[in-house]
């Protein structure tokens, strides 16, 4: 019978050694216990309707972001959202103007 070193229910089911110490709270390995909490951490983003994304950047802007984020007390993640939200909606307003004038000259 093969077992996976995942498996919940039979984790136990052929294990004879006895460890010394404080015994496990949980069955599964570290790594084990990572892939589970890396799934559910991912299930529950996307319950919550979130996409990842991932950039990589110079370590001073790295340092600037983490100084920011301490500063108005946010997360590095919440401090990047605010700043490409703000971003994205001068762009959309400058952009609503200029098609504006773009659209009056046609017209006109």
């Amino acid at each position: 019978m093969a077992k996976a070193s995942n498996d919940r229910t039979t984790i136990d089911l052929f294990a004879n050694e006895k460890n010394r110490g404080r015994p496990k709270t949980n069955p599964l390995s570290r790594k084990d216990q990572l892939l589970v909490n890396k799934r559910n951490q991912i299930k529950r983003d996307k319950a919550k309707g979130l996409k990842r994304v991932e950039l990589k950047v110079d370590v001073e802007l790295f340092n600037t972001l983490n100084e920011l984020a301490d500063t108005h007390q946010l997360s590095r993640a919440q401090l990047i959202e605010t700043l490409l939200v703000t971003q994205i909606n001068s762009l959309s307003k400058l952009d609503g103007i200029l098609c504006s004038d773009i659209l009056e000259l046609d017209n006109a």
